[in-house]
């Protein structure tokens, strides 16, 4: 009887293995929610259209406005599900800027998008099947510095497509780059092609695939990376970031310069004409 009943506990107990070891299986790990502010021009939304086709674990949201309560984003995240956290925000119909957050607790960090080109525009040769996970390639000046370690994670969580993720394929035909220029990092889509171009047949052994840009293409400017999601203490901060505000105004005040030199060069010209008047010609009323 004792016999039986181990049998049958042992029995139970790896059923019970097998089950725990299948939930884990299908477990997905992270899940990024994509939700853009009202305001966004045609070039952004079309940026989030090529993200939500490029990321299979993504869940799309409506547009929001939460710059008065970020927290809205946390409690949105939750709803769907989600603990990474991809929120658009547009400025003055013309700036966008990224946050990136590890829902709830975080840490959150805010880029400034620019150099925003998309796949429709670019148009170019390459191409990848939709749902198909990508290889995430970071650049060595990532190990560089602490904060840079940090995005780096960040960006693997967010980026990376997990094994199982909905609507995504079992292999990898394409590479997510992340290059860091002049304290930005810049991103790059690359399909990886594995037939010759010529004849359109399998590589041999010799051979190594070629890479093939499919798009999008954009830069961030980190700005500031928070503890919290969305908020809290400042871990780092960008001192050589320059917001477009700043830019505008300089180049504003660069043109307002030109013109308070032209007036000038006309005010001192007609002074130098008053001061200087031309003599009275005695011959010039001869003819009349």
């Amino acid at each position: 009887m004792a016999t039986l009943y181990k049998t049958a506990t042992s029995e139970f107990k790896d059923v019970d293995d097998v089950r725990e070891a299948s939930e884990q299986q299908h477990k997905i790990k992270n899940r990024v929610l994509l939700v853009a502010s009202r305001g966004v021009t045609y070039r952004h939304r079309h940026l989030l259209n090529d993200l939500e086709a490029l990321l299979p674990h993504t869940k799309k949201e409506a547009k929001v406005e939460a710059k008065q309560d970020m927290d809205l984003l946390n409690e949105l995240a939750e709803i769907q599900g989600c603990n990474n956290v991809f929120y658009f925000e547009a400025r003055k119909h013309q700036d966008l800027f990224l946050w990136m957050s590890r829902a709830p607790s975080g840490p959150s960090v805010k880029f400034h998008v620019q150099n925003i080109h998309t796949m429709d525009e670019l148009k170019m040769t390459g191409n990848c099947l939709k749902g198909g996970r990508p290889i995430l390639s970071f650049d060595a000046n990532f190990d560089s510095e602490p904060h840079l370690q940090l995005l780096k994670e960040m960006l693997t969580q967010t980026f990376g497509v997990p094994k199982g993720a909905r609507k995504s394929k079992p292999f990898f035909d394409h590479v997510f780059t992340f290059s860091v220029v002049d304290g930005r990092i810049w991103f790059r889509n690359f399909q990886i092609v594995e037939k010759d171009a010529a004849t359109g047949g399998t590589l041999q052994k010799n051979e190594k695939p070629t890479m093939v840009e499919i798009g999008p293409r954009f830069v961030l400017c980190p700005i500031r990376i928070f503890e919290g999601s969305f908020g809290g203490p400042t871990l780092y901060e960008n001192p050589r970031y320059v917001s477009p505000n700043s830019v505008r105004a300089a180049v504003k005040a660069q043109k307002s310069a030109k013109y308070a030199n032209r007036v000038a060069d006309t005010q001192d010209r007609d002074l130098r004409a008053e001061a200087n008047p031309m003599p009275t010609d005695p011959l010039k009323d001869v003819f009349e």
